[in-house]
């Protein structure tokens, strides 16, 4: 994992920082240092340590970014309460919502071994048995998630799942409009299309809002040790999850980089039936979900490609995330007439 020395200019004071963790985190020291961990598009990621301990602080991304689109209590919230399920989540520490320390909430958690794939060529280093193992261990995990009863953990007032799939299209849609900087007809005619066909909705669960392979945690025995990143969870549909998880693999298909390019790995219909066998939820009019899913990634990578071009992202590669917005509305368009 690839790695750069935090800096006070990436808004993390590392004295006040050291004072916080002496009085909130039990055995931890003072002084201590941090490193930004690279690759996230979104809220930062800092491995802390002190010397003899490490942990991992996440706080929002810098500059604009949608209200509600980044509630660190939100994300501490439901990995603290799936800690006693089956779903692999990371021990949470502490919450802070004293924006004198970091100038945002943030929040600290364990730092769980393991590797989140990225690329296609890392699989390969794998062999197509372990890959093929991996992904299908990345979908049962999904369907372990799907399965928890939110009442059960104290998450039944998490969200409001009634009208759950209605609403993620005006939320998307807002998001855009949020972000706007250039005219996007392909996303115009993708927002009515799905606002005409919101279908019946599946029963209601915990839907994680990120779901795929790399923000999950593969240990060396091809086990998911943790499942990370979720700024974006809620109650609601659940075949929601599905569904980005299948656009992300069609993201950078045709040029090999992608996971689901691996030899081994499961391809879509496989994706799918695998689910299905472990789920009782409908598949029906799954072509909406899909569509859903790339309307909605295209609305965060314009949130992205917005904050690159007012100079408030930190890292590289954000220079290339707008080019990535219009095949991938154009793929929605499409997405809304399959598997229906």
């Amino acid at each position: 994992m690839t790695t750069g020395e935090a800096t006070p200019g990436l808004d993390l004071d590392l004295d006040v920082l050291g004072r916080w963790f002496a009085a909130h985190i039990p055995g931890a020291g003072d002084e201590i240092r941090a490193t930004l961990i690279a690759g996230g598009r979104s809220n930062l990621t800092y491995v802390v340590t002190d010397g003899s301990h490490e942990w991992i602080v996440r706080r929002p991304p810098l500059g604009h970014v949608l209200a509600t689109a980044h509630d660190m209590a939100r994300e501490h919230r439901v990995m603290s309460a799936l800690q006693s399920t089956g779903v692999p989540v990371p021990r949470t520490f502490a919450m802070c919502t004293d924006s004198a320390v970091l100038g945002a909430d943030f929040y600290v958690m364990e730092r769980c071994a393991g590797t989140p794939y990225r690329t296609a060529a890392e699989l390969e280093l794998l062999g197509p048995e372990r890959t093929r193992t991996i992904s299908e261990r990345l979908v049962d995990t999904l369907a372990v998630l799907h399965a928890v009863e939110p009442t059960s953990v104290g998450l039944g007032d998490f969200g409001r799942p009634q009208g759950f799939l209605g609403r993620q299209v005006g939320r998307w849609k807002k998001q855009l409009d949020a972000s706007h900087t250039r005219d996007l007809p392909a996303a115009d005619e993708l927002h009515r299309k799905l606002a005409q066909s919101v279908p019946a909705e599946s029963a209601a669960g915990i839907v994680h809002g990120d779901f795929r392979l790399d923000n999950v945690l593969i240990d060396d025995a091809d086990q998911v040790t943790a499942v990370l990143d979720w700024e974006m969870a809620t109650l609601g549909d659940p075949l929601t999850d599905l569904a980005l998880m299948l656009v992300y693999f069609r993201l950078d298909a045709d040029e090999g980089s992608n996971v689901a390019t691996a030899p081994g790995f499961l391809d879509e219909r496989a994706v799918i039936e695998r689910y299905s066998r472990g789920s009782d939820r409908d598949l029906s009019g799954f072509g909406f979900y899909l569509g859903l899913a790339a309307f909605k990634l295209a609305a965060i990578l314009e949130g992205i490609h917005y904050r690159y071009l007012h100079g408030q992202t930190v890292g590289d590669g954000f220079d290339r995330i707008g080019e990535t917005v219009h095949p991938l509305l154009d793929a929605g368009l499409t997405a809304v007439k399959e598997y229906d």
